[in-house]
C-alpha cells in the first residue's frame, strides 16, 4: 500500500509545481471530559500520507532539493505512550511512511520555513483549525514582507482541493479493493437484518446486530450513524435514534454502511416488517425501485451527473401523477420542482474516503461527467410524512399514503464499458423483500 501513497504524492507534487503544500491531521475530539473520541485521521491527510495519528503535519514542497515531503509528528514518549497508546515516532515516520525527513511536531515553527521560503505560493486549506491557520498565515506575511528585496516567496494561498480532490475521486485498484470489502461487509449485515425484521423487534436490535458484524468482520465500525427507521420514522431523511418497537403492517427502512481501512459502503434497503407490503406500500416501492433501475443506467463513463438524477425524478414523477398524488403537466412539475415534498434529496454522492466523498458535480452550467474508476450512490426515495403538506395548489394526499417512506440505495461504480453495482449481492425485488 505503501506504493500507493507514493505514487499519489508524486501525481499531487507533479500538479503543484514550484508551490509548497501543508496538510494539517485531524484533531482529536473529546467525547465528555477527558475522554477522547476514537480518532480518526483527515482523509486528505491520509489519502497522502496513510499516517494514523494526531497532531500531525505533512508538507509536500517538491522544489526542494532533498525534501520534498516531510512530516513533524509526535516523538515517542513512554510516559504518554502508557496513557494513550503507542506512536510511531520521528524515526519510524521516515522508514514506515516514506517521508523524506521528519521532524517533532514541536519543531514545526523552526523547520518549516525553508520547505515554503521559495515556493511561489502555498497550498492550505483555511478551515476548521483556527490556531494553525494563524501559524501559516503569520509565515506567508513574514515571507512576503522581504518578497520585493528577495524577489522569491508565496505570493498566494490556494486551497489544494481543487487539484487533489479530482485524484482522489478516481479509485485505484487498491482503493476498489479495500471499498468491496467494506461493501461485502455491510452486504452480510443487511441481508441479516432483513432476516431478522420481524413485529416487536426494536430498531436498536437490528442496528446493533449489523454493527456487531462490521466489527467482527474486521470493519472500524459504522461509516456514518446508522438508521433503523420503522413506520413514520422512514419519512426521517437522517433518523438515527434507533429506538422504536417495530410493528405488523409497517415498513422498515434501514440506511447503513460499513467503513473498512478508512473507505466507506452506503446501503439502503427499506422491506415490510411482518411479511408483505401493503397495496400502498408495494405500489411506492415499485415505484421507487423502477426510478432507482432507470437511474443506474445513466451511471455510464461520459455521460453528466445530472442525467441520473433526471432519470430518477422523471419515473419518480410520471408514478405520482398516475397516482394522482401529483397533477399537472409533467415538464411543469419537474421544472417547478412540485415534486419535491416527496423526493427532497439529491439521487446520489460521491462514495470513497468520506461517505460523502470529495468531488465538483458542476462548473457554472456544466455538469462534470463520469469517468471509469468513480463510485457514487443511487438512492431516489419517496416520503409521505403523517403530516405531509403538499406543493401549493397540488392536491391533498389520502390517509392511505401517508406515514410511508421508501428509499432504495446501491454503491455503484463507473467502469470503461458502464458500470458495476458493488452491492447486487443485498437483493432489492419485491419477491425477495416479502416473506411467503
Amino acid at each position: 500500500m505503501q506504493s500507493d501513497y507514493r505514487q499519489r504524492r508524486e501525481q499531487f507534487m507533479t500538479k503543484i509545481g514550484s508551490g509548497t503544500a501543508i496538510l494539517r491531521s485531524a484533531p482529536t475530539a473529546v467525547m465528555h471530559n477527558d475522554v477522547a473520541y476514537n480518532f480518526r485521521q483527515d482523509s486528505n491527510f491520509f489519502y497522502l500520507t496513510g499516517f494514523d495519528e494526531p497532531d500531525a503535519v505533512a508538507v509536500f514542497a517538491p522544489h526542494h532539493e532533498t525534501h520534498k515531503f516531510v512530516l513533524f509528528v509526535r516523538p515517542k514518549d513512554a510516559d504518554k505512550e502508557t496513557w494513550s497508546g503507542y506512536r510511531i515516532g520521528v524515526d519510524a515516520a521516515k522508514e514506515k511512511y516514506g517521508a523524506d525527513e521528519a521532524y517533532p511536531i514541536a519543531e514545526l515553527d523552526e523547520k518549516l520555513t525553508q520547505y515554503v521560503e521559495k515556493a511561489d505560493r502555498i497550498y492550505y486549506h483555511l478551515g476548521r483549525d483556527r490556531g494553525f491557520n494563524n501559524t501559516v498565515l503569520n509565515l506567508w506575511q513574514r515571507l512576503m514582507s522581504t518578497y520585493e528585496k528577495k524577489g522569491t516567496g508565496p505570493i498566494a494561498i490556494e486551497d489544494p482541493g481543487p487539484i487533489l480532490h479530482p485524484l482522489r475521486q478516481v479509485k485505484s485498484a487498491g482503493e476498489l479493493e479495500r471499498m468491496r470489502k467494506a461493501v461485502a461487509i455491510a452486504a452480510e449485515a443487511h441481508n441479516l437484518a432483513l432476516e431478522m425484521r420481524k413485529p416487536g423487534c426494536y430498531e436498536y436490535e437490528i442496528q446493533a446486530e449489523m454493527e456487531r458484524l462490521f466489527l467482527l468482520r474486521g470493519g472500524l465500525g459504522a461509516a456514518y450513524p446508522s438508521i433503523v427507521a420503522s413506520g413514520a420514522n422512514a419519512c426521517i431523511l437522517h433518523y438515527t435514534e434507533n429506538r422504536r418497537q417495530m410493528q405488523d403492517g409497517e415498513i422498515l427502512l434501514v440506511d447503513a454502511g460499513c467503513s473498512y481501512d478508512y473507505y466507506n459502503s452506503d446501503i439502503t434497503r427499506t422491506y415490510p416488517v411482518g411479511s408483505k407490503f401493503t397495496d400502498e406500500q408495494r405500489i411506492l416501492y415499485k415505484l421507487v425501485l423502477t426510478a432507482q433501475l432507470k437511474a443506474i443506467e445513466q451511471v455510464q463513463p461520459g455521460n453528466p451527473w445530472n442525467l441520473f438524477h433526471d432519470a430518477a425524478v422523471r419515473t419518480i414523477v410520471e408514478g405520482l401523477m398516475g397516482l394522482g398524488l401529483l397533477q399537472g403537466d409533467l415538464e411543469e412539475i419537474i421544472k417547478e420542482e412540485k415534486y419535491k415534498p416527496f423526493f427532497m434529496h439529491g439521487t446520489g454522492h460521491w462514495l470513497g474516503l468520506d461517505v460523502h466523498d470529495v468531488g465538483v458535480r458542476q462548473i457554472g452550467e456544466t455538469w462534470q461527467s463520469f469517468q471509469s474508476g468513480q463510485v457514487v450512490t443511487v438512492e431516489p426515495g419517496i416520503y409521505i410524512r403523517p403530516d405531509f403538506k403538499p406543493f401549493e395548489g397540488q392536491p391533498e394526499v389520502p390517509d392511505r399514503w401517508r406515514g410511508i417512506g421508501i428509499r432504495i440505495e446501491d454503491d455503484v461504480l463507473v467502469t470503461d464499458t458502464g458500470n458495476e453495482v458493488l452491492t447486487a449481492a443485498v437483493p432489492k425485488a419485491i419477491e425477495a423483500m416479502e416473506r411467503p
